[in-house]
């Protein structure tokens, strides 16, 4: 029998094709499901209607009843606008519309009342609405009480398709009407009893039209629950069906390779955080399962020496490891560092990229096949479908969350049983999203810095300190030190940040002539032999100064480097800003990390900016990250598919995420496959949503 709620949305009364179509195009609305889980962002309470003469700038919504005369359509082409006169028997304020005109135009008759809301604005001394909301007066409005309304988000061409929060709320009762007596509970009594929850019919007929402030809030606690906890389900669900039923390759000694590396090779000693790491790694890939790891750590932590380690034991036991990174400039100082840590050691180790030569992929092809090749380090050239190994047993993923879900997914099935997984990221994860877009990972964090290492001064100057700041540059470079000078460079205006870069470059060259300085420049529109020219005249100290974009964000290595200079610092998030310190400070040097910003700074960049001048901690920077920007900007969660909740917040529900993450560990742990009669309904709920392919993206 078909579920009622996946129902076509076309069969709602009032939608039909053509509605139907621009609601799945805006909203990504298909089904009766889908619209009654698209939920109000605010509510507006239109249960009083002030007269004109009210009008102040105190509170923010009025919402007035009179009549609209003398509209006028001012100004050409593009700069078109039309004004209209609201008037009621108090006075008149001016409305006005600066889109959906040909819409507007025809919508007024003489002489007939409406309701107008909208937030006052001052123009030229007097009171206007620009963009109000406007309907009707049937009289049935001036209810008594209370009379709360959702506002839900809207485009220009749902307004256009009468889809704005008035035609959507209409939609929304006319289906709620249909359906609510099919709205079935999803939550046994004893989650409901221990959590205080209302019940789920209450809470989506509340959601959308409450009878009272109080219950809005009971209706969001109930729905996020809802979300946060079913999600959790999945994914520790799918965490123990990966380790119950995927085998992973048995790796049961500990060999020659990694004592010889360990006693013989390793330049430094491991600090405990390492080491800690380390055994958590050889437990799992000595466990007979297959391991799916997260290896979180700051940067110059010292995780490619872990993982180096890991893949030691992997070659050991007879198998071949892979490292992927994002970039070429990455995959290249990873080989080079590996190389040269390998140096001496009978383990034979190749790089494969997008730029490597035929004659040399025919070579790592060949030696991959026969098993000679051990260990194979490159960019996405490692998931193309001629890469064939003998026997992968271990695969290294580095800033992961800059690979696709299948990209990652095809590295899998380079081989029958799928290679033990480790993911690597140097962007510190806070700990509300390691529990859900990760949550079905085990994590392990190296959380101390190698001895030795200095943290990096942070500095903030403004545009006045400029000179100061080329001072302080020139006495660096006098101490034999080099310096990165980074400019943003955003998508939506490349060339305008190219020519930034550009005149900065230029300036630079000016205040650190030739002979006795040497400026290098890198950016993402040169050629890679270009790119890899200057980058390494930069890595053999042949510059002393190094402008580039965030090119060089991930994973370059220059320990003489002890200056990085941070201009527009506050159009960069604050993960970014932190990756980019971490390019400092990574030899024995003091390291300062300089951020440059305009005069003009917003609230929240300052606040970025601050907290970068008090914190190293690149936990509590990630943290902050996403309180500032929310969950959808941090880097890479979107392509996941992760974080589509329709009304939970992971910058804010950090309490409810931790609670549902116990929840769901405490009864799996009792009823791992949820067949107690107590729990049926949870059962049944996750089947649906497994149905409907609510997986969550698996990261490997």
């Amino acid at each position: 029998m078909q579920d009622i709620f996946e129902t076509p949305i076309t069969y709602l009364k009032g939608v039909g094709p053509k509605k139907a179509e621009v609601l799945e195009k805006e909203l990504g609305i298909k089904t009766f499901n889908d619209l009654l889980y698209y939920f109000p962002f605010r509510y507006i309470d239109k249960s009083k209607i002030y007269k004109v003469k009210e009008i102040t700038t105190d509170s923010t919504y009025f919402q007035l009843k009179g009549k609209i005369s003398n509209l006028k359509t001012v100004g050409e082409k593009r700069m078109r606008y039309i004004t209209a006169v609201f008037s009621d028997d108090t006075g008149s304020i001016e409305l006005v519309w600066f889109k959906g005109l040909r819409w507007i135009k025809n919508r007024f008759e003489p002489g007939k009342e409406y309701l107008v809301f909208g937030k006052p604005s001052v123009f030229k001394n007097h009171f206007n609405f620009v963009h109000p909301e406007v309907e009707d007066y049937t009289g049935e409005e001036e209810v008594v009480g209370q009379r709360l309304e959702g506002v839900y988000s809207s485009t220009e061409r749902l307004k256009n398709s009468g889809l704005g929060t008035r035609g959507i709320s209409k939609l929304t009762r006319r289906l709620l009407n249909q359906v609510a007596d099919s709205i079935r509970e999803i939550l046994p009594d004893y989650i409901l009893n221990a959590y205080k929850l209302i019940d789920r019919k209450t809470a989506l007929l509340n959601i959308h039209f409450p009878e009272n402030p109080k219950i809005i809030e009971q209706a969001t606690r109930r729905l996020k629950f809802d979300e946060l906890f079913f999600l959790q389900l999945q994914l520790i669900t799918g965490k123990i069906y990966l380790k119950e039923k995927i085998k992973g390759h048995l790796f049961s000694k500990v060999g020659e390779n990694l004592n010889t590396f360990y006693k013989k090779y390793l330049p430094f000693e491991l600090t405990n955080a390492q080491k800690r790491v380390i055994k958590e790694i050889r437990t799992d890939m000595g466990s007979g399962k297959q391991m799916n790891r997260l290896l979180q750590g700051d940067v110059g932590s010292g995780k490619t020496v872990v993982a180096l380690m890991s893949a030691l034991i992997a070659i050991d036991n007879g198998f071949q490891a892979c490292l992927m990174a994002p970039t070429e400039i990455l995959a290249t100082q990873h080989f080079n560092n590996i190389r040269q840590l390998l140096d001496g050691m009978n383990i034979n180790i190749a790089l494969l990229t997008g730029s490597t030569k035929q004659a040399e992929r025919k070579i790592i092809s060949e030696n991959l096949l026969s098993g000679d090749l051990h260990l194979l380090v490159g960019t996405h050239a490692l998931i193309e479908e001629t890469v064939t190994f003998k026997n992968l047993g271990f695969v290294i993923i580095d800033e992961q969350h800059r690979f696709g879900v299948e990209q990652r997914a095809r590295l899998w099935k380079k081989n029958i049983n799928p290679p033990h997984v480790l993911v690597m990221t140097a962007t510190p994860i806070p700990r509300t999203l390691a529990m859900t877009v990760y949550g079905n990972l085990d994590v392990s964090i190296i959380d101390e810095l190698p001895p030795g290492r200095k943290p990096v001064k942070t500095l903030l100057f403004f545009e006045s300190k400029r000179l100061r700041v080329i001072g302080f540059i020139r006495d660096q470079i006098k101490n034999g030190r080099q310096v990165y000078i980074v400019y943003p460079l955003i998508q939506e205006s490349e060339k305008m940040d190219l020519k930034n870069l550009m005149d900065g470059f230029e300036y630079l060259q000016r205040e650190f002539p030739l002979p006795e300085y040497r400026v290098s420049v890198l950016h993402g529109r040169m050629k890679t032999e270009d790119k890899e020219y200057e980058m390494k005249r930069f890595v053999e100290g042949k510059t002393q100064i190094m402008v580039s974009t965030t090119v060089i964000e991930v994973g370059v290595d220059v320990p003489n480097a002890s200056v990085m200079v941070i201009e527009n610092a506050e159009r960069f998030g604050l993960s970014q800003l932190h990756q980019l310190r971490g390019r400092v400070g990574r030899g024995a040097e003091q390291s300062y990390c300089i951020l440059m910003a305009g005069e003009k700074v917003s609230n929240e960049g300052r606040k970025r900016l601050e907290t970068m001048v008090r914190t190293n901690d690149g936990f509590e920077i990630a943290e902050a990250d996403l309180q500032l920007r929310g969950p959808g900007d941090i880097e890479g969660t979107r392509q996941s598919g992760m974080l589509d909740f329709k009304i939970a917040n992971l910058a804010r529900d950090n309490e409810l995420i931790v609670q549902t993450r116990r929840l769901a560990e405490k009864i799996l742990e009792k009823d791992p496959k949820l067949e107690l009669p107590v729990n049926r309904l949870l059962n049944a709920e996750l089947q649906k949503l497994r149905r409907e392919k609510h997986q969550w993206a698996r990261i490997s």
